[in-house]
């Protein structure tokens, strides 16, 4: 009898473990590339058409309080990724080819979400922009990435030529490549295949899709350019080729979604979508309501469009203002795959806003950061912090401290600093110790 309760309970825990295997849900994290908060529909911006991302927006929960960790690039990404904020894993800057104007290099040691996964029982997969280090030992399948399938680099300075200071950064693992067509419609057709050669694997996917679009140089296919330019009567033209760009992105999406539907894989797909920053205003980015864009620390520079579904668990329609950033995209992830809570990590899990609608964020600093050459910045970093309804920033390294009661002032008209000076020391006192503690981080190659 003895023998066979210990069988029995063998078995139970064994079907156990099987059954949270098989109900683990596959992973689509797609993040674009300076994404305005207002150029999607779903906000019914007037000029711009998202069917596929308003869809899917509405087939989960909304976010309409999501932040960056930076206003640009690699300091959002590598806080993605690792869960931290970006300069305490060496990413306070854009990591960038030229050494001259390079202002990030990513802690080697630093733990990123493949490898979390992969632990977890995931096959892990990148297509599209990588943006955190160019060789060894940063590079995508050397991070936990078992097949990476994209671009190294910052930016393409051609969305038909791919290359960068005239170098081919184009990847599939390690090996070089060179692509043919527009880079959004690449980055689709390879996130397609990887996805119909997951059908009926044994393990979840893990796919981290990172479209360089709407970046610039804003670069739509012709035949784009040209459905907004006929259907949007007197629009500027500069606004009509980002609009095209964003259209396209859209059209892409659906197109990657469409083949999760086709393989049976939808369903328990848990697909997560934000922008690495805001709009770029000199493109005729759409921030609104928000105060300026891309590089900004105010709001339009850092809050983002972003949502999250999985329709077998999440709720429809399903609204949120919670302050969430990147960082949290992480922990969240670990909680939902194998209820774990990350040790080493800044970011805090939203899985019971993912499952539940009237759960709550408990209050917290989110902090902000970007580091930058040339005579604007100096080489130096300026932050940014929220705390309780108030926002301290420097919008420049050489620009006065501003202080704004976003809970009264969420566009950021009045600045409070002279009038609040007790205020805007203590949130300065807590901001420094976020500033102290990415500094004992190198940012350069040692």
């Amino acid at each position: 009898m003895r023998r066979f309760f210990f069988l029995f309970t063998y078995i139970l825990i064994f079907n156990q473990a099987l059954w949270a295997q098989s109900t683990k849900p596959n992973v689509l994290l797609v993040l674009v590339d300076d994404l305005g908060y207002n150029d999607v529909s779903y906000y019914n911006t007037e000029d711009v058409q998202t069917p596929h991302i308003d869809a899917l927006c509405g087939a989960g929960i909304r976010f309409d309080g999501f932040y960056a960790n930076s206003p640009v690039c690699s300091p959002t990404r590598a806080a993605l990724m690792s869960g931290q904020h970006p300069d305490a894993v060496g990413v306070p800057g854009l990591i960038r080819y030229p050494k001259a104007n390079n202002w990030g290099y990513l802690k080697p040691e630093a733990t990123l979400m493949p490898a979390v996964l992969k632990n977890a029982g995931y096959a892990t997969a990148m297509v599209g922009k990588w943006n955190l280090g160019l060789e060894s030992p940063n590079l995508p399948n050397q991070k936990g990435f078992d097949y990476f399938h994209g671009w190294l680099e910052d930016m393409m300075e051609d969305y038909y030529g791919h290359r960068r200071h005239g170098i081919n950064f184009m990847r599939e693992n390690e090996k070089v490549v060179d692509p043919e067509g527009h880079a959004t419609d690449i980055f689709t057709d390879w996130s397609i295949d990887y996805i119909e050669k997951a059908k009926g694997q044994a393990k979840p996917f893990f796919l981290y899709l990172a479209y360089n679009a709407p970046h610039f140089p804003v670069q739509p296919p012709e035949e784009w350019l040209q459905k907004v330019l006929t259907r949007e009567k007197g629009i500027d033209p500069k606004r009509a080729k980002l609009v095209a760009l964003i259209e396209h992105l859209d059209y892409s999406l659906g197109r990657v979604v469409d083949a999760l539907k086709a393989t049976g894989q939808y369903e328990n797909t848990l697909i997560l979508f934000m922008s690495d920053n805001g709009g770029n205003l000199e493109d005729l980015a759409n921030n609104l309501p928000y105060r300026d864009g891309k590089q900004s620390m105010y709001e339009g520079g850092i809050r983002v469009p972003a949502f999250a579904l999985w329709p077998a668990r999440i709720k429809a329609g399903i609204v949120s203002d919670e302050k969430l950033m990147t960082m949290d995209v992480l922990p969240t992830l670990a909680d939902l795959v194998q209820g774990e809570t990350l040790t080493d990590c800044d970011g805090k899990s939203f899985k019971s806003i993912l499952l539940n609608e009237k759960a709550k964020m408990s209050e917290r600093p989110i902090y902000f950061v970007r580091r930058e050459g040339g005579m604007k910045y100096g080489g130096n970093d300026y932050h940014a912090m929220i705390y309780q309804g108030w926002k301290i920033l420097q919008n420049t390294p050489y620009s006065p401290l501003e202080l704004y009661r976003l809970q009264t002032d969420p566009y950021e008209k009045v600045n409070l600093a002279e009038q609040e000076p007790k205020k805007l020391m203590e949130l300065n006192k807590l901001m420094m110790t976020f500033i102290q503690q990415g500094g004992r981080t190198p940012w350069q190659k040692p």
